[in-house]
């Protein structure tokens, strides 16, 4: 069904299409305020709005918008001509678009000679893409398309061949290959195939460009695999072998691999190094020793720089080390809560290092830093057409105190008159799985609702990273209920403060967070005045029993394997939503579901707003 939703079986559309019916007959008596808020958040976006144009030697790559348009077109200008050269188009996504009902890009990337172009394309909604290659001078299609890939793929740095990742039958990314550019379905060769069905594979190129590297991984062990790019058609060499529990991502510096590493109980993680010739787990040597409570997230190498980012206290900075001195400069910013982000690049010998900023009160800003003389560039502000203050807002963090006792980030946002006020009604947002940390960004989706004298808050609960990679392991597998206890904990504390009232709290999340927001309905019912839950991982004891869907065994180590881990089962079965509705009082909820959504299938949300009804 994912591939063709019209083997979808009759009696379930029609069951569908009720619930549709019975959701706009509810909500018939908000379509002209469902229309405000709509054009509100519309009229925050700038309908011609383009990134900063990054630079790859001779050419700039940039995306753009055309006014009214859906989707981007994908340009590039020649560098050294300012702003003045001849833009050339790559790609009109919109003119793609358009034949189709859905329709949606995926990689788009350019090879290292700027003479091909590729890019993935889904269109239906089941992440199962279709990759393209055209000739820049001609515009004509370089052989046959990829079909059933991820949307995973990348040129050779000598533009010959194109790696890409397969989805097998079960919708996994289980395999590379590698096809030469200009050939076709019998021309690909497998790279490599990964038989374990919980690991999942991906392919990309290194930052010196001298490397393609495979990564294979599920959530708590990784693995690479090197491909010489002087050598494209060469079979791949391991890097480290796998070993339960220790995670490991590299780059190349030039002369020798960095790799962020779990390995020697660097809980927080660590930096290091590896020559081209030596890569055994054994030869590694620390760059950036593990210090506990600096969760290190990612680097970015240069040349003749080091960039990473690392997480104190549930607040981002960036690092940036220079090779040959070893000298450390670090970027912080003195905010209440603000997020901070290295932004990729294609140069490798270059000085300067692109970066965002923004806070839930203050719009992206772009910035070029020169790392070699500490000069600092503001290349763009987000543009809010219809206006924006942000002195008009405040920005706090507040600590939640759980039942353990552990202490909870909570980002709040509101109009700077919001707090006196007293108690306002309030959007609880919760996400809390994977390790994925939930930052504090800034949000036209927050302001239409702050705008109207509601509280955004921001739960950092335990299982994502906010506070470290412990901060995920507190909140996931048999430790997973932490999660749960921490979000009613913050709502809690919201009223107590006299932020908030209970039965004027909305909990919203999406994915794992509607996991999180359907948990907490069965928790505590009486605090939430509704429950919005964005195609909601709610049938948590069936899926993760069933091996035939694309991402369970890859997910047992987040959730437990409830096949055959007794105690795995019984904690899954304590808070699964779908499995916990009982006869009581329920506030009003929203689910949404997606009929070729590949995460989270559409009977989850079904069947569990049948139950609950």
């Amino acid at each position: 069904m994912l591939r063709d939703p019209a083997v979808l079986q009759p009696e379930i559309r029609d069951h569908l299409l009720a619930e549709n019916a019975y959701t706009e007959a509810v909500l018939s008596g908000t379509e002209v305020l469902q229309q405000a808020l709509f054009d509100e958040m519309v009229g925050r976006i700038k309908a011609d709005d383009s990134t900063v144009p990054s630079p790859d030697g001779p050419w700039a790559y940039y995306r753009r918008y055309a006014p009214g348009g859906q989707h981007p077109l994908l340009v590039r200008l020649p560098t050294g001509q300012g702003d003045t050269g001849a833009e050339e188009v790559l790609l009109d996504v919109d003119a793609l678009a358009k034949p189709h009902a859905y329709f949606r890009l995926g990689g788009a990337e350019h090879s290292a000679d700027h003479r091909r172009f590729a890019w993935g394309e889904d269109r239906q909604g089941s992440e199962v893409y279709t990759v393209h290659v055209i000739d820049l001078e001609t515009r004509a299609p370089l052989g046959a398309a990829v079909e059933n890939c991820t949307g995973n793929f990348a040129f050779s740095p000598c533009g010959m061949q194109l790696f890409w990742t397969q989805r097998d039958d079960n919708g996994r990314p289980s395999a590379v290959f590698r096809r030469p550019i200009g050939g076709g379905p019998a021309d690909d060769l497998l790279v490599y195939r990964e038989a374990d069905p919980a690991f999942f594979v991906s392919v990309g190129i290194a930052a010196s460009r001298q490397w393609v590297v495979l990564t294979l991984g599920n959530q708590e062990t990784s693995e690479a695999w090197i491909v010489p790019a002087a050598d494209p058609t060469a079979a791949p060499r391991l890097v480290a072998a796998r070993e339960t529990g220790i995670r490991y991502s590299i780059d190349h510096w030039g002369d020798r691999f960095v790799i962020r590493t779990n390995a020697g109980g660097a809980l927080d993680y660590k930096l290091m190094t590896a020559s081209d010739d030596n890569l055994l787990r054994s030869a590694w040597q620390d760059l950036v020793p593990y210090r506990p409570g600096h969760f290190i997230t990612g680097f970015t190498l240069f040349a003749a720089y080091l960039v990473h980012v690392e997480r104190v206290d549930a607040l981002d900075r960036i690092v940036i080390t220079k090779r040959d001195t070893g000298g450390v400069r670090p970027l912080v910013v003195e905010e209440e809560a603000y997020c901070l982000s290295v932004m990729g690049g294609y140069e490798f010998a270059t000085t300067v290092l692109r970066y965002a900023y923004d806070s839930p009160r203050e719009p992206r800003q772009v910035f070029d830093y020169n790392m070699a003389t500490g000069e600092r560039l503001l290349r763009k502000t987000q543009d809010i057409p219809s206006g924006h203050n942000p002195a008009d807002y405040v920005v706090r963090r507040v600590q939640a105190t759980t039942p353990d006792g552990t202490a909870v980030p909570v980002t709040l946002l509101a109009r700077r008159d919001a707090f006196e006020a007293g108690a306002c009604p309030t959007m609880l947002y919760g996400y809390g799985a994977y390790g994925h940390a939930t930052m504090p960004h800034f949000s036209i989706q927050a302001l239409t609702l702050v705008d109207r004298g509601w509280i955004w808050a921001t739960a950092h609960v335990r299982g994502g990273s906010e506070k470290g990679w412990g901060w995920f392991l507190d909140g996931r597998g048999p430790a997973k209920p932490n999660t749960f206890s921490d979000f009613v904990a913050c709502a809690d504390h919201l009223i107590s403060a006299g932020h908030a009232l209970p039965g004027r709290i909305v909990a919203y999340g999406g994915s794992a967070g509607g996991l999180l927001v359907g948990a907490v309905l069965n928790l505590r019912p009486e605090l939430w005045a509704g429950v919005a839950a964005a195609v909601p991982f709610v049938d948590v004891l069936n899926t993760m029993s069933d091996t035939t869907l694309p991402l369970t065994p890859a997910e047992w180590p987040e959730w437990g394997n409830p096949l055959n881990d007794v105690i795995a089962y019984d904690v899954i079965a304590s808070y699964s939503p779908y499995d916990n509705v009982s006869a009581r009082h329920y506030p009003p909820v929203l689910a949404l579901g997606g009929l070729s959504d590949p995460r989270v299938t559409y009977w989850e949300p079904a069947k569990w707003i049948a139950k609950l009804r």
